[in-house]
């Protein structure tokens, strides 16, 4: 691996106060292939990032998703960083990211910011929501992960072009992580250092509002990589509720002798109907473990 084998995406988004510090830190470790992708900044991003010697492109749709999404089909390097540009991440660490991929160990390597993060680089409540993702991705998808949001990633060729990727915002970290698993990539994590924000810059996420949606994403992308879970957590939900309400119904019964035919009808089809989805995700989880061993092999095809 040489540098000219490497570029450096960093999608930006009013990233003014950082964005020339973060290329010029990569261009000092010898890597020239940078390109930003700008989300329509208002303020001088894009005349900063340009003269610091960066490939700047302008993204078509908005988001950070849409910006990697159209960047991923822009670059023909053999190794792919990405990085934000707010200054978070030092760009000192690439090599911990590289390693994996260079020694031929991973497809996908993701930067871990708990490995050191640095005091009030997260606040408490962001700290307790990635910890939940984290766990929640875990109990989804059975790979334990422990930073599955991280910003700082590096990627192979193949890697980037197995991935199919659609989510627009926030929720394209949690989508590559699960689309590479989907496609049986290789992946590892490596610690790295996570820092405060550089001064007079804001992130653009909303805990509550893109949490949830991180939170959706996960739980809707586990329909195909994890039947047996999304199924299962369907019909536990509807099977729970009929449960409860026969029980009800029981005790009153036995209480009163009072019949309650329409609670007893709706108890057995909530019943039912939850036996029925977690059957679905049995055979769902059979077919899907086929599809990722059919996918390994493809890939040890094409590599």
């Amino acid at each position: 691996m040489t540098r000219e084998d490497v570029c450096i995406l960093i999608p930006t988004l009013d990233e003014g106060q950082s964005i020339e510090s973060v290329i010029k830190g990569f261009q000092e470790m010898g890597f020239t292939n940078i390109l930003v992708i700008d989300g329509h900044s208002q303020d001088d991003t894009v005349a900063k990032a340009r003269s610091a010697g960066a490939r700047v492109v302008l993204q078509s749709g908005t988001g950070k998703g849409q910006a990697v999404k159209e960047a991923f089909d822009m670059i023909d390097q053999d190794y792919l960083v990405l990085v934000d540009g707010d200054g978070t991440y030092l760009p000192s660490d690439v090599h911990l990211l590289l390693g994996p991929l260079e020694r031929g160990r991973a497809d996908h390597v993701v930067g871990n910011r708990f490995g050191n993060l640095k005091g009030g680089a997260l606040r408490r409540f962001n700290m307790v929501g990635n910890r939940l993702i984290n766990l929640f991705f875990g109990v989804a998808y059975g790979v334990q992960l422990r930073d599955i949001l991280s910003g700082y990633r590096a990627f192979n060729r193949a890697g980037v072009r197995c991935l199919d990727l659609s989510m627009s915002g926030f929720e394209i970290e949690s989508e590559m992580t699960i689309e590479s698993l989907k496609k049986g990539l290789r992946i590892q994590e490596v610690p790295i250092t996570y820092q405060k924000r550089a001064t007079g810059t804001r992130t653009k996420l909303n805990p509550l509002r893109d949490g949830l949606k991180i939170i959706l994403t996960i739980f809707r992308m586990a329909k195909t990589q994890n039947p047996l879970f999304y199924f299962g957590m369907i019909g536990s939900f509807f099977g729970m509720t009929g449960f409860l309400l026969g029980l009800y119904v029981v005790k009153e019964w036995m209480n009163g002798r009072i019949e309650h035919i329409p609670l007893t009808i709706l108890t057995a089809i909530l019943v039912i109907v939850g036996l029925q989805l977690f059957l679905m995700g049995i055979m769902g989880d059979m077919m899907a473990s086929m599809h990722r061993e059919m996918m390994r092999q493809l890939y040890k095809m094409k590599k």
